[in-house]
């Protein structure tokens, strides 16, 4: 099942209300189940650099259907796999990349940057399950 616009938009506005909860200026990203992007929004006063951070985090978890920070335990300096971490067009491993859940089937996926790495899983998880 691919993520229509109107889910990717509910996701976002529950994303969007974590952020401002917290007092967090995120980015925010929705990537279809292809990496394809699909919304994607910059909060007033986000970091410019967090720009692609988001979207790598979307596009890390959906390269291997689960969380960025999964992905990451494999791209550790001591891990077997450690240069998968440049594959793919960089990978990003840690917190704030989750699939996008709808009815439990995984419909897209959500990256998002702009806090702390434990603030970025927190909103990124607000928007996560439809």
């Amino acid at each position: 099942m691919e993520i229509k616009l109107l889910s990717a938009q509910k996701a976002m506005t529950l994303a969007k209300e974590k952020a401002n909860s917290i007092g967090v200026a995120a980015d925010v990203a929705i990537v279809d189940n292809y990496g394809y992007l699909k919304l994607f929004e910059r909060m007033d006063n986000a970091f410019l650099g967090s720009i692609d951070v988001a979207l790598q985090k979307a596009k890390t978890a959906m390269l291997f259907r689960m969380s960025s920070e999964q992905v990451g335990s494999f791209l550790e300096p001591a891990a077997a796999a450690h240069g998968l971490i440049n594959t793919s067009g960089g990978l990003v491993g840690f917190k704030g990349g989750l699939p996008v859940k709808e009815n439990d089937e995984i419909i897209g996926y959500i990256g998002v940057s702009g806090g702390s790495p434990d603030q970025d899983l927190e909103i990124a998880t607000a928007g996560s399950i439809l």
